[in-house]
């Protein structure tokens, strides 16, 4: 990411090369076209999301939504699963049925 100097101050600015290396963390194939595109859309958000800050909030509370949602829930339909062999079509490592993940907890 970049900052330039603009007229409301510094600007963040996205460039493909922090695209492409997002991609390639998420094992996402970009056309090219894609790449310059994500660039401007993420660039784009990172700049909304400056103007927001700006926003004067003190007072007001916190909240989870800012509507009055009930959270009604859908009954329970049971359904074909993905086949196995398609879940782990893009794993990078595999084992039978099962993904093969890096351990993160001592065995000890």
């Amino acid at each position: 990411m970049s900052c330039t100097a603009g007229s409301r101050g510094w600007s963040l600015i996205v460039e493909q090369s922090e695209v492409l290396r997002v991609a390639r963390l998420a094992r996402l194939k970009l056309a090219d076209s894609e790449v310059d595109s994500y660039a401007r859309q993420l660039t784009d958000i990172l700049q909304y999301v400056e103007q927001l800050e700006e926003v004067q909030t003190d007072g007001v509370e916190p909240m989870a939504h800012p509507g009055g949602v009930t959270n009604v829930l859908r009954d329970d339909v049971v359904t074909e699963s993905l086949p196995v062999a398609e879940a782990l079509a893009n794993a990078p490592r595999s084992d039978g049925r099962y993904f093969v993940v890096p351990a993160i907890l001592d065995a000890g």
